[in-house]
């Protein structure tokens, strides 16, 4: 292990699907000394009251989880909140944590970042080679020029700050909405809502037809502190200033979405039909990660699609109890 149980490790963005996960691997792992602050009580935005923190506490490690996020919806009703408030949390943080002379950072992106049309599976050296999908480009560029930023850092000053990007996540403390989550915690309230309603059909956004790769929140967890315990020599190669400083986290394997809601129809018991709603926007037909650069530094995936799905419809029965 690179970092010893009792590293000071700050995990910006803790409430949320993937920040949560890394606080659940980290204890897990027996980490001792897990910093964490909620919105209230730290506004990343704040460039300030960021940099006080950070400078203060003076973290070993930082894996920038925070950010705003959504599904196609939130994405196309608020894209100056999705560019704005990404772009600031992202400078805020890392040049904060350049100051107080952090060893190592983590920070998440989103595959969103790739050409709307490149080829499959998605390697990272296809990043900024042809256009991007528009119905996310505002958040997908706010994530390039984080991405940027780890590099320039790298470049300019010799620091040690890797992007990760993970695939499609879920998992436990997902967002449900109806309009603004992604589409698979969308699915799964709409089909169980309609189960307990006895409705004859859901009504799916899109065609069905894309596929998309999904990851389990917890495995995203596992890739992350394993990526971070690297000996110095492997992490120092992914984060050499002459290359993108890049990795790709994902399963290497996709399905459609009509495929997805079936799953969950299994899943949860429903007795009904999917209705296709093709007003809505499809998004990239395909997009499926090449995991080739993390699997031969030895991380590989482990929970299955159909596991994933179990566990989280059962996290989404324990929050309606908890309601």
């Amino acid at each position: 292990m690179y970092f010893v149980k009792s590293a000071k490790i700050y995990v910006a963005g803790h409430r949320g699907l993937a920040g949560s996960a890394i606080c659940r691997e980290l204890i897990k792992q027996g980490y001792e000394n897990i910093i964490t602050r909620t919105h209230q009580e730290l506004d990343l935005e704040d460039q300030k009251k960021t940099e006080e923190f950070i400078c203060d506490t003076k973290p070993d490690m930082v894996f920038l989880a925070a950010a705003k996020v959504g599904g196609i919806h939130a994405n196309n009703t608020y894209p100056v909140e999705f560019l704005m408030c990404n772009l600031a949390i992202q400078s805020n943080v890392i040049k904060a944590s350049h100051k107080a002379n952090v060893q190592r950072l983590i920070f998440l992106g989103s595959s969103c970042i790739y050409p709307k049309n490149c080829p499959q599976p998605i390697k990272e050296e296809y990043l900024l080679t042809s256009e991007l999908e528009p119905t996310n480009r505002p958040y997908a560029l706010a994530k390039i020029a984080g991405i940027e930023m780890c590099w320039t850092y790298n470049r300019q000053f010799n620091t040690q700050y890797l992007a990760a990007m993970p695939t499609n996540l879920y998992g436990p403390n997902d967002n449900y909405h109806l309009e603004n989550s992604h589409v698979l915690p969308a699915l799964i309230r709409k089909i169980h809502e309609a189960t307990l309603n006895n409705l004859p059909s859901v009504e799916i956004w899109g065609s069905g037809i894309p596929k998309r790769e999904f990851l389990h929140s917890d495995d995203l967890a596992s890739a992350l502190v394993f990526l971070m315990n690297l000996n110095q020599d492997k992490f120092k190669a992914l984060t050499n200033s002459d290359k993108t400083p890049l990795i790709n986290i994902g399963t290497g394997s996709d399905q459609s979405i009509i495929n997805l809601a079936q799953l969950l129809k299994d899943i949860v018991g429903f007795d009904g039909d999917f209705k296709l709603n093709t007003s809505k926007p499809d998004g990239t037909l395909r997009k499926v990660l090449s995991v080739e650069r993390i699997n031969n530094l030895g991380w590989t995936s482990k929970i299955s699609i159909k596991e994933g799905l179990i566990k989280t419809y059962r996290n989404y029965l324990d929050i309606l109890e908890n309601v």
